[in-house]
């Protein structure tokens, strides 16, 4: 089996468990994918967000999606518990097909690595 062909396989299981644990099986889209990433990283899963701490959400997580590929390095957790980043590489210009697919395999590769698909 070709790599995009298990990429592809592994994404739509992907989105089947999550989209069925999280949205009452409606299909979870990347945006809700790297969001409950970044709440995962947080670590605060009973609580709500205001918007702004939800953008910070989204940004935790495309660090920690993107620390691997070598874009990021943790950096430290605040007082508040919040982790930071610091920029290790620019992210290359990259058209919106490239930064989806990027975002898949990374978004793969994360829950391969917490064991949540195989």
């Amino acid at each position: 089996m070709s790599r995009d062909e298990k990429l592809k396989e592994r994404w739509e299981l992907l989105v089947e468990r999550l989209s069925r644990q999280f949205s009452d099986g409606d299909p979870l889209e990347i945006d809700g994918m790297i969001y409950l990433v970044g709440v995962q990283e947080l670590g605060s899963f009973h609580r709500g967000f205001k918007k702004d701490e939800k953008i910070n959400l989204m940004h935790i997580a495309i660090c920690r999606l993107l620390e691997p590929y070598g874009y990021y390095d943790f950096d430290f957790f605040d007082d508040e518990g919040w982790p930071h980043y610091k920029v290790k590489e620019q992210l290359p210009p990259l058209k919106s097909g490239e930064q989806a697919i990027l975002m898949k395999e990374a978004l793969v590769n994360y829950f391969l690595e917490k064991e949540y698909i195989d």
